[in-house]
């Protein structure tokens, strides 16, 4: 009922940027909040940020400063832009879409991924 595509990744330079886009599909009424998720190898996944509909944002302190997550409500589109890419931010990162309110009901959804490889 709702499918998350996501874009965007790839491999840059540690110091390089990179700005990922996730775009909602589907029979949507609305999405109350946006996020975007990170699993690097041998570890679990983590939260990196999240936005919600009224634009309140959280981030994990490893990101803070550098990446920075918007929306466009109008699109059901979030992005992720990352600056000052580090080595250890190379990972799968996903994107979420929570509580998201449909014709027949409410539900999350996840994207299928998109790596990011920071690496000289």
């Amino acid at each position: 009922q709702v499918q998350l595509v996501e874009s965007g990744g790839g491999l840059v330079q540690p110091g390089g940027s990179l700005r990922l886009s996730c775009a909602a599909s589907g029979s949507i009424l609305s999405i109350y909040a946006m996020g975007w998720y990170r699993q690097a190898p041998g570890k679990e996944r983590e939260l990196v940020a999240g936005i919600t509909s009224g634009s309140s944002t959280n981030y994990a302190d490893s990101v803070k400063g550098r990446f920075t997550i918007s929306r466009d409500n109008a699109k059901n589109t979030v992005y992720l832009q990352m600056n000052s890419l580090k080595p250890e931010d190379t990972a799968v990162y996903y994107c979420h879409a929570d509580n998201v309110v449909v014709t027949t009901g409410v539900l999350d959804a996840w994207g299928q991924g998109t790596l990011v490889t920071v690496s000289s």
